[in-house]
């Protein structure tokens, strides 16, 4: 058969006859587009119009004819101004979210400084170091509640042996935070310490190498070159952690359900405890469309700080 005799025939009626290439390129983009667009939409889009609505209601799982009943709209948002429980949860939500984003952005940098140098060891040591990040967030909760609890606990053994009992730090009203954000630290700045890593190995040498011939010290370097060229990473690094630290649950729910009292009850487990122990999924989902509103916010500063569209090194 003729090939050629063949292509003549069918390109007249073919679709893309007259078309650009660019114009033909733009339609194939939007073909392969099309399938991750429609997961989205029903995975995504479509569940955070359904918790918009719901909290537009007065849902409660005890009355189903509660599940459409729009006559009082504002009302679980107006509920969320008198409510002080959940202000506390947005104060001890902003405490953990601080202190866990600093320092593991500051470890990861420290960490990551380290293993930028050159040796056998620190390159076996890299891998060690991930392991925290891949293990589940649940196993790392049940590995910090054995840490915890000084009947079962390698440190607390220790520390009786040295002579210096430590009370278990999950059940002290004035400590109970303090060991979610040492779980939650140990368990995600190997995370920021690849990314500021990956920066690292990125950095031209001669920045540094021009920097030492003129007499600067390592910690000259450090603060006048290596600090000012992460910038960008260690911006993106906070920020998405910033964003998961307003989902830490495991560790709080496995540690300590909210407690003692409500000092380590974040807003998604106060959420979780009106949604799931009081069944009150409307209200719920007001706290949780305030959760998403206030992670949008912080989300959009650090991206002004940082500089949308620019490039980051």
């Amino acid at each position: 058969m003729n090939i050629r005799a063949t292509s003549a025939r069918v390109a007249p009626n073919a679709p893309w006859r007259g078309r650009s290439f660019a114009s033909l390129q733009r339609r194939f983009y939007w073909y392969c587009l099309w399938p991750a667009l429609v997961v989205m939409i029903v995975i995504t889009l479509l569940p955070t119009a359904y918790l918009v609505l719901t909290s537009f209601t007065p849902l409660d799982l005890t009355r189903p004819e509660t599940q459409w009943n729009f006559s009082t709209p504002i009302l679980q948002y107006e509920l969320l101004l008198e409510d002080r429980r959940l202000h506390n949860s947005l104060w001890v939500q902003a405490k953990l979210s601080f202190w866990t984003v600093v320092l593991q952005v500051f470890l990861g940098f420290l960490f990551a400084l380290l293993l930028n140098m050159q040796g056998g060891l620190l390159q076996a040591l890299r891998t060690v170091f991930l392991i925290p990040m891949v293990l589940p967030p649940i196993v790392v909760a049940i590995i910090w509640k054995v840490l915890y609890t000084p009947d079962i606990s390698p440190f607390h053994w220790f520390m009786e042996w040295l002579g210096l009992p430590v009370a278990s730090l999950i059940t002290d009203p004035d400590t109970a935070l303090m060991a979610i954000v040492i779980a939650d630290i140990w368990e995600w700045f190997p995370f920021c310490m690849l990314m500021i890593l990956a920066a690292l190995q990125m950095m031209p040498e001669e920045l540094t190498d021009a920097a030492r011939i003129d007499g600067a010290t390592a910690l000259q370097v450090t603060w006048y070159i290596t600090l000012p060229y992460l910038k960008g990473v260690l911006m993106v690094a906070g920020l998405f952690r910033l964003i998961d630290s307003i989902k830490a649950f495991p560790l709080i729910f496995i540690l300590t359900d909210g407690g003692p009292g409500t000092v380590t009850e974040v807003t998604n487990f106060y959420s979780y405890i009106q949604a799931f122990n009081f069944s009150y999924l409307g209200y719920s989902s007001a706290i949780t469309v305030l959760l998403v509103g206030i992670t949008l916010v912080l989300t959009w500063a650090v991206i002004r700080l940082v500089g949308w569209g620019e490039r980051v090194e």
